[in-house]
């Protein structure tokens, strides 16, 4: 047997999938903090419209996302990624395009279908292209390239808004940063595999993995409370707090925050230690959430300290999350596996960008924030008193 010091982890389609997953993310969360001041500056839309408008993509992803992963059990995944990451890429130019707050929506509804199949084929490829014995270790790196995209990429945003006030360099930018993710699909190389013959034609298996349904409704929580936070967190400093130039740099605290949490967090997903990770992980991101809450109260500091807490946190529950979902998982169900996840983040995030927006409307974004610092407490505590239990009985390898 070779030992797992001996199996190469950054092999060079590895580092291509995580490129690719990096730049997908990126591209599309390089808008997601200043689109609620996009929309209200150019529409003049009220907050409660701006989440409607916002949360279009996630349903759009939620639908397409359980038949990805069927797709993607089923058929060649290196052609489905090139062909999602193709549509993924076109789709941006219909931002620039869209000239009323009617199309504007229908393009960000419609961009969920591609993002939400792309993410499930370039996760599960990256499961094939890592050595067995370094898979925890990899998956947790992969699972970083997509959190740290989604905390870069903000501030980049903002920072690019600030300098040039031009919304529509800022999507050039994506659809650029896109095309390069696109090239990176065509050159990576998986492993052939032998497609799992009669399989059930109708089984719900196929489009979610149901032995996950308790690590499924805790992640959604915690997606609720990124959604809130990574969509609100620009307009909510820019009217509470009077913080105009400081949210490229609360994004940039929380993409530290997230790089420390893979090196704190890497030997314990190396050696198997995936619940006690987790636990630290949501237990930090409870204190930022609650430092974020309170922000309003307590000054800047308690603004710019929440970051790091969110991404220690983050950086560390979700590649534990990630690795869970794919050890409850037959080895012919990882595209199952992977949109699952994903489903149950975005399901959450939805909500939560939606809630944001009714909340904020009609009580204020400091009640939105509390809202959210108790939801991830309580995510937190569920985790804890049942989920990990949950997923030490039902995992099905290491």
């Amino acid at each position: 047997m070779t030992d797992a010091k001996d199996e190469k982890l950054w092999n060079s389609n590895y580092l291509k999938v995580l490129t690719c997953n990096f730049l997908l993310f990126f591209a599309f969360y390089l808008l997601t903090p200043l689109l609620p001041i996009y929309l209200d500056a150019q529409f003049h839309a009220d907050k409660d419209v701006i989440g409607l408008v916002l949360s279009g993509y996630v349903v759009a992803t939620l639908l397409v996302r359980p038949f990805s992963g069927f797709i993607v059990d089923s058929f060649n995944r290196r052609k489905v990624l090139t062909i999602c990451f193709f549509i993924f890429f076109i789709v941006f130019a219909g931002y620039i395009g869209a000239g009323t707050l009617l199309m504007f929506a229908i393009v960000r509804t419609v961009h969920g279908v591609p993002f939400g199949a792309s993410t499930v084929a370039n996760s599960t490829v990256a499961i094939d292209v890592l050595p067995s014995s370094r898979r925890n270790e990899g998956i947790g790196f992969y699972g970083l390239s997509n959190n740290l995209a989604m905390a870069i990429a903000p501030s980049t945003g903002i920072w690019i808004y600030s300098l040039t006030d031009n919304f529509t360099l800022l999507f050039w930018i994506s659809l650029a940063i896109a095309m390069v993710g696109f090239l990176f699909t065509t050159w990576v190389k998986i492993p052939q595999r032998e497609i799992v013959a009669n399989k059930p034609v109708m089984s719900l298996d196929h489009f979610f993995l149901s032995r996950a349904w308790l690590m499924a409704v805790n992640i959604s929580l915690f997606g609720l409370c990124w959604g809130v936070l990574g969509n609100y967190v620009a307009i909510y400093g820019q009217e509470m707090l009077d913080i105009t130039d400081g949210t490229g740099m609360f994004f940039m605290i929380l993409s530290g925050g997230l790089m420390a949490a893979r090196v704190i967090g890497r030997r314990q997903l190396r050696s198997g230690q995936i619940t006690q990770s987790c636990t630290v992980g949501v237990a930090l991101s409870s204190i930022g959430y609650t430092l974020f809450a309170m922000s309003m109260y307590l000054g800047a500091w308690s603004y710019y300290l929440s970051a790091l807490f969110v991404g220690l946190g983050n950086g560390q529950m979700y590649p534990a999350f990630l690795n869970m979902f794919i050890q409850v998982a037959r080895h012919d169900q990882r595209g199952t596996a992977n949109s699952s996840i994903l489903i149950s983040w975005d399901l959450g995030m939805g909500l939560g960008i939606l809630l944001g927006g009714f909340v904020a409307q009609y009580t204020g974004y400091v009640t939105a924030f509390i809202m959210v610092a108790c939801v991830q407490v309580a995510g937190s505590v569920l985790f804890v008193v049942s989920t990990a239990r949950f997923f030490g009985k039902r995992k099905l390898h290491n």
